[in-house]
């Protein structure tokens, strides 16, 4: 067998951490001595450096000893499901740090902003919308019940898909938002969305990038007080997510605006 120095050597992970995990109960020494000495088997090593790779995937340490009692399939699910959200943590550190790059070189004075406000005159549209109180990951069902509802009332599309946003606050969790498809014909449900004169800006990207979109028309609020938000903001999403990459993605974001003399 193996002594605690020994084991330590040779998977290198300090006797302090061998014994931490030892009154975790995930690494139990073959035996103790009379003397306190912990000892060993060589197969050990093989638990040690599952631990150890469990642990770097970012599993915390609670949740490894019930990983280790799982059998292939099971924790092949776990890792899958790991890796998603490690991707998905990714996607929003990296978001993160573009902006933080963006604000940093504006504040160097070299870089403008990412996007371009303009105003714009939306017209008026025949609109079949579905309203409901939902959170973020509610989103997508939503669209789904408004497509299949248009279509069971003989509804043709013909224009974008969009969201209104109702509260006077958002939450990701629940909100008042208004899914909206532009149609021709006429059917319960279908309203005139007005026209608008806007502040709007393409995002191109993830949907979870938009923060920046709305940030961006916010600045140029505060930038213009001759102007003010007279109605809710809207989302209109130019392509499918469907049909093309998250990278692909266009979202026209516009604030209805007026002037305020």
């Amino acid at each position: 067998m193996l002594t605690i120095g020994a084991f330590s050597v040779l998977s290198r992970v300090s006797a302090r951490m061998l014994r931490y995990y030892d009154a975790a109960g995930l690494l139990r020494p073959e035996a103790v001595g009379e003397n306190g000495y912990r000892y060993y088997r060589q197969e050990q090593l093989a638990d040690i450096l599952r631990i150890q790779q469990l642990k770097s995937y970012g599993f915390p340490l609670s949740q490894i000893g019930a990983l280790l009692a799982l059998d292939e399939a099971s924790l092949l699910q776990r890792l899958r499901q790991r890796r998603a959200e490690a991707y998905q943590a990714l996607r929003e550190q990296q978001a993160s740090l573009r902006r933080l790059d963006a604000d940093i070189l504006r504040m160097e004075g070299k870089s403008m902003n990412e996007y371009h406000v303009i105003l714009l005159e939306d017209p008026e549209q025949r609109v079949f919308s579905l309203r409901r109180q939902t959170g973020v990951t509610g989103y997508h069902a939503l669209f789904q019940d408004l497509r299949a509802e248009a279509s069971r009332l003989g509804l043709r599309q013909a224009g974008p898909v969009q969201m209104r946003y109702h509260d006077p606050e958002f939450s990701h969790d629940s909100s008042d938002v208004e899914a909206q498809l532009v149609v021709a014909g006429d059917a319960p449900g279908v309203t005139v969305k007005p026209a608008y004169t806007c502040a709007a800006v393409i995002h191109k990207g993830p949907y979870k990038g938009l923060d920046r979109a709305y940030d961006a028309l916010c600045t140029w609020l505060a930038d213009h007080p001759d102007y003010r938000l007279c109605a809710s903001p809207l989302e209109r999403y130019l392509n499918d997510p469907h049909q093309v990459g998250e990278e692909e993605l266009e979202t026209a974001v516009l604030f209805p605006v007026e002037k305020t003399t």
